[in-house]
């Protein structure tokens, strides 16, 4: 099978993505850091980009449904880094995130009573406010967000298949 440049970046967004939310899940189990509305919502938003990234780069031979999936991903990343840019500079400043965006979103889903291994909101935005190596998860995450969008629109704006050797 010969993938595309492009299938490749889609498919290693989608990865990332993937192992932000998994070292989020090591991070809230093996060193219990409770998660707030906002850290759940990029949760939410990271598995979103993760699905559109990995559908997209089935592609099924079509530059359009890379570009589509491109995107999507690009607004979706937007939409990360919006939330990690106010959780950082809003939210966590504040005593409580009950009833702001993140937190009527993720309710108003259910995912938090469906899945609440994963999406559970356990603390204050406040108290979620933890640093690794000095830089909070926050802007971590928005840098992240910057990644996966700056990789997105590379995809969505290259010229069109360059086939890899798989």
């Amino acid at each position: 099978m010969t993938l595309t440049r492009s299938d490749r970046i889609l498919r290693g967004t989608a990865v990332l993505c993937l192992a932000a939310v998994g070292f989020a899940l090591v991070s809230q189990y093996a060193f219990h850091l409770r998660p707030c509305a906002w850290c759940v919502l990029q949760r939410l938003i990271l598995l979103a980009i993760a699905a559109v990234c990995g559908l997209a780069s089935t592609g099924w031979g079509s530059i359009l449904v890379q570009r589509i999936g491109a995107l999507l991903a690009a607004a979706l990343g937007v939409c990360g880094m919006l939330a990690a840019w106010y959780q950082y500079s809003v939210a966590s400043h504040s005593f409580s995130c009950a009833q702001t965006f993140a937190d009527k979103f993720m309710s108003g889903t259910g995912l938090d009573a469906a899945l609440p291994w994963l999406f559970g909101i356990y603390a204050s935005c406040m108290d979620a406010r933890v640093s690794l190596l000095g830089i909070e998860y926050a802007l971590w995450g928005l840098l992240l967000f910057v990644v996966c969008t700056g990789l997105a629109l590379w995809v969505l704006l290259s010229r069109g298949p360059r086939h890899d050797r798989a």
